[in-house]
């Protein structure tokens, strides 16, 4: 009892002391939690007792308090200072806030708990620091905060070494300068190495390294926005970063690597969201960002509803082989961009490659929307099929074509369920495996703008329904079969196009004759070349722009050239590309649709030639082994300064409507 009284009157005199003093801090420690209240704040400091203080709201027992210590180390109001220091952590609390916040410390766990701020306070700021091997920052409270990331690397070797569960905003400023890590333990119950129950926004200037060895690298319950800050989350066990309702990146740099799923994924918290607004959404305003994934049909990038890039630098990458879904029964491959509804690319500049089996730059469920920015898809794997309980991984030996396509998954550059659009931007894909595919939608595909190159080993531009293009410039090469194929009708109203397809049955533009589809050009420049293709439909006005078939010998390097009836060149255009020879098609009999044209044999090819400067009823004559010279869109030149026109090939003395032939090496009859 002596010694409490004592206590009792020695603080009692410190605190009369301190009212005398001007804009000093007055220290109240107990253990490693140090509360520091400025003296110019402190009213009255009652003992209600012989053993209990209050300091503006903060009751303490005297008989805890390790020391009282006055100096003139300012701290700044609304802040939580923790530092680590090994197996140990120092906390600090502005007295101005002290009575909201309850800090625990056990070695250098710290947990804290947060209940209320005033109006006149406002947000807290915690300021994380320094060093343990054997750390934790745990918060739990209903209040939005700031966490600052100042230098620090963090160990947590039973949880999660962050842990907030405010369920509120936080923002997470990684502080210029500084270098941060976060590791946790490898058999923990813990959803990611660093853990908010909600909504996450990562600024700063500074670097977080995150090192995740039981679940996700970054799991937000909410939302996460990110700008400025760089964050490298150098390995996972599931995703890299994964959150609920939507990921926003303004600016910063975000690197993901080595992780056992997808590297971005973004869901649906509930079903009740999935009718917000941005939810299930991701969305990049600019920024870089590098994600290389390599599980079995991982994604780099996925979104449970919208993907929209607007800008930024993207570069990612998938290594897995595809797999068979029993869920959904139905194949899947490893995709660099999934959505579950729409892709959009507004601008920026992406950089796409799948090495594995069924490998795809972008699928979405939807439509997938060009306006903008550069896109370059590169796929080396091969096509997957599942059949009688097996799953052939790349070598399945069989006719693919009679197999279902919920049954086999081919390598896409960009593949939709839903339309195709593209407005404008660079497009390049290369598909080198069996079976890969340049650009498909499963309903309308529709090219209004845009630069688009595609080298493909299956066709390079394919649309379930009606193909549209209105302009912009295609160079599409397809190794194995059609270059532009529509399996509704194909309408060539502007641009320029050059499409090389295979021998064979195969060709440079194709409409689905089979199916009474057709071919119709009204305007643009365009070049088809391959084993055959679809002619101009006879029996319309919608084919108002002429065109020339030719049938004979054009190899690569060779040089096909088109005069009028002046001796005035019309257009040149040299093969860039070899076609494989192949055995022409069966005769046209009485089921040949009109505009069926026939296969190539040996080193013929088919050729549909039609541009603007063409015109009905007008001469024309066609000339191969000349040279020209002039500028040049992959062989094509248009009004080409020519030096020697060649050997005449044939001559059209009046160019009919839809379409004249001119054939110097007739191959096989029409295609049905």
């Amino acid at each position: 009892m002596k010694r409490n009284i004592l206590l009792s009157i020695s603080v009692l005199l410190f605190a009369v002391l301190c009212l005398a003093l001007d804009s000093q801090t007055m220290w109240v420690c107990i253990g490693n939690v140090k509360t520091a209240f400025t003296t110019s704040q402190l009213g009255e400091m009652p003992l209600s007792d012989a053993t209990s203080l209050s300091v503006l709201g903060c009751d303490y027992n005297v008989t805890e308090v390790d020391s009282i210590v006055i100096d003139d180390n300012l701290v700044d109001d609304n802040t939580v200072t923790v530092t680590y220091d090994g197996d140990k952590a120092n906390v600090v609390i502005a007295g101005n806030i002290a009575q909201y916040i309850t800090a625990t410390v056990d070695g250098a766990h710290v947990s804290i708990i947060q209940d209320g701020v005033s109006d006149e306070t406002g947000e807290v700021t915690y300021n994380l620091s320094g060093s343990s091997d054997d750390g934790e920052f745990y918060m739990e409270g209903s209040y939005k905060a700031t966490v600052e990331l100042n230098g620090l690397t963090l160990t947590n070797p039973s949880g999660a070494p962050i842990n907030i569960q405010n369920g509120k905003r936080i923002d997470v400023s990684v502080k210029k300068g500084t270098v941060n890590t976060l590791t946790d333990c490898s058999d923990g119950a813990q959803k990611g190495c660093f853990v908010n129950k909600g909504h996450t926004e990562f600024k700063g200037k500074g670097v977080l390294n995150v090192y995740a060895n039981t679940a996700h690298g970054i799991w937000s319950k909410e939302y996460i926005e990110m700008k400025n800050c760089t964050i490298n989350v150098l390995k996972a066990v599931k995703d890299g970063v994964n959150c609920n309702q939507y990921l926003l990146m303004e600016s910063g740099e975000l690197n993901i690597s080595d992780v056992g799923d997808d590297g971005i994924q973004v869901s649906f918290k509930d079903d009740t969201d999935r009718e917000a607004e941005d939810t299930g959404t991701i969305t990049i305003v600019d920024g870089t960002i590098n994600v290389a994934v390599t599980a079995t049909a991982a994604k780099a990038i996925k979104a449970d509803y919208d993907v929209l890039i607007q800008g930024g630098t993207i570069t990612a990458s998938t290594a897995g082989t595809g797999e068979w879904d029993e869920t959904d029964v139905k194949t899947k491959g490893a995709t660099c961009i999934s959505a579950d509804n729409n892709v959009q690319i507004d601008g920026g500049t992406l950089s796409l490659t799948s090495t594995g089996n069924a490998g795809k730059g972008i699928s979405c469920d939807n439509e997938f929307i060009m306006n903008a920015g550069s896109l370059t898809v590169n796929t080396s794997g091969n096509m997957i099929v599942y059949s009688n309980g097996t799953l052939y991984d790349g070598n399945y030996s069989g006719d693919t074509d009679k197999i279902d396509s919920d049954y086999k998954s081919s390598p896409k550059g960009v593949k939709a369920d839903g339309n195709v659009t593209i407005n404008g931007g660079t497009i390049s894909v290369t598909t080198t495996g069996t079976g890969g595919e340049g650009i498909e939608s499963k309903a309308i595909l529709t090219i209004n703008d845009g630069d688009i190159t595609c080298h493909t080993y299956d066709d390079a531009i394919n649309s379930k329904s009606d193909l549209v293009v209105n302009g912009g410039t295609i160079f599409a090469v397809a190794t194995n079969n059609d270059a532009l194929d529509a399996n509704g009708n194909l309408y060539i109203n502007g641009g320029t196009t050059v499409a090389y397809g295979s021998g064979g049955a195969e060709g440079g533009i194709d409409a689905n004759d089979e199916e009474q589809y057709h071919l119709y050009i009204t305007g643009g420049t365009v070049i088809g070349v391959g084993g055959r293709n679809s002619n101009p439909y006879a029996n319309s006005s919608l084919s108002i722009q002429p065109a020339i078939i030719y049938s004979g010998s054009l190899s690569q390097g060779g040089t096909l050239i088109l005069n009028d009836g002046n001796g005035n060149n019309v257009l040149a255009f040299t093969m860039t590309q070899s076609i494989t020879g192949g055995q022409g098609g069966p005769g046209g009999g009485m089921f040949a649709p009109p505009g069926g044209q026939g296969g190539n044999t040996g080193s013929s090819v088919a050729m549909i030639i039609s541009t603007p400067a063409m015109t009905k009823g007008s001469k024309y004559t066609l000339y191969t082994g000349g040279s020209a010279s002039g500028d040049d869109f992959n062989g094509l030149i248009l009004n080409a300064d020519v030096t020697n026109n060649g050997t005449s090939v044939g001559t059209v003395s009046s160019l009919a409507s839809p379409y004249s032939t001119v054939s110097s090496s007739q191959g096989g009859g029409g295609r049905w």
